[in-house]
């Protein structure tokens, strides 16, 4: 009998088990060679439709995300048009209903056009998103992110929040550390993520608002929300499989190693691992980025932030945190489908992917249905290959 590994409620798990089973398409995988998960839960996905479709598409996304077990996303407002308003989302949705072979959620914007000055549309946008962000740029005004987070708590929905003080920035790219001293690159200071992270668990602290964190990358930025927990605040955060794997002493000059925020320190990454071994990391984001080749082929100073990764983030996880004894393939499980559905209400109904765990194969972005090719995991050898994904009962990929 084929293994199942689902880490989740057992009348759950039969829900998945039942479909499996009277899937005549899936009649071979009736061996103990294949193990079945869940489906993954990714909360912040870059699919750049509309307005930037030369770099993703919602189709070539949604196929990306189905090729890594993955059967929800939810994709960040920073697009053209911002989804601010019913009339600019519907734009996305509309694509999301033609394309999307598999659950695709829309961030709404918290401002207008994402320029942090006015309050987007929440009212209206409310029920046809799943939470508010203004993705890729921070929310320089503490009046204007305490006027959106009461505004969220009236509307009972999540605040998610990219943290990062632009007067700190100075022309950074890469983390401000020991290689960008040594080979002469602007740095991105550690303060420019956690001061902004501290403000707004001190305003989610006042108002009563769900907040989550996006992508973080220092050790501060730990520590805050871990005191922050302590202290009763409702907020969440995730961090990505490259801050967990990787830091700055694996950069080159490629940019394929760029991305915002930067790989930081070795202690920064220790720290990391130490805030998803204990809770206070309760998610696992790819932030799945995708440019064109010609605009990461300018190196680490001229290419733009973004690395893609939804089609290989548990095989690196798997790899180098479960088959190293740096946690369970449970508590992974918990960090890639588990706490984020559960914060998010995303439900996971007929959802599951079937892997074959033992088997040994080489990144290569020539495999990947994803338009984006920059990763820094190219050429590395990790175990785990998907081989079916199937969302609400039917199949979306297959091997």
């Amino acid at each position: 009998m084929i293994k199942a590994n689902f880490c989740i409620p057992e009348s759950h798990a039969k829900i998945i088990l039942d479909n499996f089973l009277s899937n005549e398409a899936l009649k071979d995988f009736n061996t103990n060679q294949y193990t079945i998960l869940p489906g993954f839960c990714d909360v912040h996905v870059h699919f750049r439709e509309p307005g930037f479709s030369y770099k993703e598409t919602i189709k070539t996304g949604a196929m990306a995300a189905a090729h890594g077990g993955y059967t929800a996303v939810c994709t960040m407002p920073n697009l053209n048009p911002v989804p601010d308003s019913i009339e600019n989302l519907k734009i996305q949705q509309d694509i999301i209903d033609r394309d999307a072979i598999i659950d695709v959620l829309p961030y709404g914007a918290i401002t207008v056009g994402e320029k942090g000055e006015e309050l987007s549309d929440m009212d209206g946008l409310k029920d046809k998103v799943v939470a508010f962000s203004d993705d890729g740029r921070g929310l320089q005004r503490a009046e204007m992110m305490e006027k959106a987070m009461k505004k969220a708590v009236e509307l009972d929905k999540i605040i998610v929040a990219h943290c990062e003080v632009n007067e700190l920035l100075k022309g950074g790219y890469i983390h401000d550390g020991i290689y960008a001293k040594e080979h002469n690159h602007r740095g991105i200071c550690s303060a420019s993520e956690y001061k902004q992270i501290a403000r707004d668990c001190e305003i989610a602290k006042r108002t009563g608002a769900k907040y989550h964190v996006c992508h973080i990358s220092t050790k501060e930025s730990v520590e805050i929300i871990r005191k922050a927990k302590a202290e009763g605040v409702d907020v969440t955060c995730e961090t990505a499989p490259h801050y967990l794997i990787l830091d700055e002493t694996n950069l080159k000059e490629d940019g394929i190693w760029k991305m915002n925020p930067p790989l930081r320190s070795v202690e920064d990454r220790l720290a990391l691992i130490k805030g998803i071994k204990d809770g206070t990391i309760d998610c696992i984001a790819t932030d799945h980025a995708p440019h064109s080749a010609e605009e990461k082929s300018k190196g680490l100073e001229k290419s733009p932030f973004g690395i893609v990764g939804i089609e290989n983030a548990f095989q690196v996880l798997y790899t180098n945190l479960v088959l190293k004894n740096v946690i369970t393939l449970e508590k992974l499980i918990d960090l890639l489908v588990i706490n984020p559905r559960n914060r998010f209400n995303i439900s996971l109904g007929q959802d599951y992917s079937i892997w074959d765990l033992n088997k040994a194969v080489k990144i290569d972005p020539n495999d990947f249905l994803s338009m984006g090719k920059a990763t820094p995991f190219v050429g590395c050898e990790v175990k785990g290959e998907n081989q079916v994904t199937v969302f609400e009962g039917n199949i979306v990929y297959k091997k």
